[in-house]
């Protein structure tokens, strides 16, 4: 295990959702590890609380219990592993439920957050020069396909993400203890505003490390990391050839 990930109260391990060799550098890091807690971005709370030694043992019955198919999220065979790693630790859940992304269109973020939103900082609007680097982001993401209106709003949703999952690990460790391992997506895991930035600003006590994930085609992942290693790459076409179609 890199030094640069040992040692931290939450280590954040990031991924490219669809990479198989991402997830199976999470799981040998993971058995490294050791964790007391894992905090997974793909599942809520409500599923997190159905997991089981015995459902882990057996992956049918655990994705079935998650009801993994209608997730939208890639196979369970990628995430399995994770949890096998380390079949004692406590899961915890950091996902937005629909239910809340669809209040975004109507309520802010510090509402659907509800109590501590002030100290996450997510009543505070992002400096403009922020807030328009990560428009154009979210445009590049979603293949330049979205009505700029749309673009504030998936910036917030963004954000709110990423408060849920600084809340989860923190829970995690006041319930848990050290070390919680959060299993995310690289845009979540980068330190300079993603998830390791909104435990510092609520609990500067609190040690971190993140891993990003990169591909050899693609090269390393955006942001800012603690440790930044290679993957496979991934065939996946053109992503953005769906939108050209139309």
């Amino acid at each position: 295990m890199p030094a640069s990930l040992s040692g931290a109260d939450i280590v954040f391990l990031g991924e490219q959702h669809d990479n198989p060799s991402h997830h199976a550098r999470q799981a040998d890091l993971v058995a490294d590890i050791a964790p007391t807690a894992l905090v997974f971005e793909m599942l809520t709370e409500a599923q997190a609380a159905v997991v089981e030694p015995y459902l882990i043992a057996d992956p049918d019955a655990l994705a079935a219990a998650l009801d993994w198919a209608n997730s939208g999220w890639p196979d369970f065979s990628l995430y399995h592993p994770i949890f096998v790693a380390a079949p004692d630790a406590a899961i915890y859940g950091a996902a937005l439920p629909r239910e809340d992304a669809r209040r975004v269109m109507q309520d802010t973020i510090a509402d659907v957050f509800g109590p501590g939103a002030d100290a996450y900082g997510l009543t505070t609007p992002l400096p403009p020069e922020t807030q328009g680097a990560r428009e154009a982001m979210q445009a590049e993401a979603h293949c330049d396909a979205l009505p700029d209106e749309m673009l504030p709003m998936m910036v917030d949703i963004q954000r709110l993400r990423d408060a849920l999952i600084a809340r989860a690990a923190l829970t995690a460790l006041d319930e848990a203890g050290a070390p919680v391992v959060v299993i995310t997506g690289n845009g979540h895991a980068r330190t300079e505003w993603g998830a390791p930035a909104y435990v510092a600003r609520v609990a500067p006590e609190v040690t971190t490390a993140a891993l990003g994930q990169g591909e050899p085609a693609h090269g390393d992942p955006d942001g800012s990391f603690d440790q930044v290693e290679m993957g496979e790459d991934v065939d996946r076409g053109d992503p953005c050839a769906a939108f050209d179609a139309g």
